[in-house]
């Protein structure tokens, strides 16, 4: 009976927490590796842990861009923000936030950082919320603070890390 109760757990779990985790590899414009990112399923999203290394101190923005490709030296390829919603952008805008808007990232004076945080309105399933979607998604790093209201992409600067978010 061990099975049918996994079974019976299994279709409680809310939508969106069936997908195993994922990860993205994270590189500067010189395609060396700068830090990873995990992201596990999470109650209303995704929890995201990210360890980097090797970035200017100070606050930059960082976003999930909506396309899966992080051509260097600067990462163009990974399109847009993740908006599958439609919304304007900023954590802070009224008419807010993208789907890969998230708060501004505080790099330590020695160059690194280490955050754990839970991205809502996304998942790792099937649905178009999903990090994993057809045509992937990817995560950037941009060199300026994001304004975290200012539409489309907060003037948060250059992207000068990126990383495809890859299942596992």
């Amino acid at each position: 009976m061990k099975n049918g109760a996994l079974v019976v757990a299994m279709l409680l779990l809310p939508c969106g927490l069936w997908a195993q985790k994922a990860r993205a590899e994270l590189k500067d414009s010189k395609g060396e590796v700068v830090g990873t990112a995990i992201f596990t399923p999470a109650d209303h999203g995704v929890r995201m842990s990210l360890n980097v290394r090797n970035l200017p101190p100070g606050e930059h923005g960082m976003h999930i861009h909506e396309v899966g490709k992080c051509d260097p030296p600067d990462f163009k390829t990974a399109g847009a923000h993740f908006n599958p919603e439609g919304r304007k952008h900023g954590t802070q805008n009224p008419a807010g936030a993208h789907a890969g808007d998230m708060d501004n990232l505080t790099v330590r004076p020695d160059g690194t950082a280490r955050i754990r945080i839970t991205l809502h309105g996304v998942t790792l399933g099937k649905e178009t919320s999903s990090l994993l979607k057809p045509g992937g998604t990817a995560l950037v790093i941009h060199a300026d603070k994001d304004d975290l209201k200012t539409d489309p992409t907060g003037n948060s600067g250059a992207r000068i890390v990126c990383g495809v978010i890859l299942g596992q």
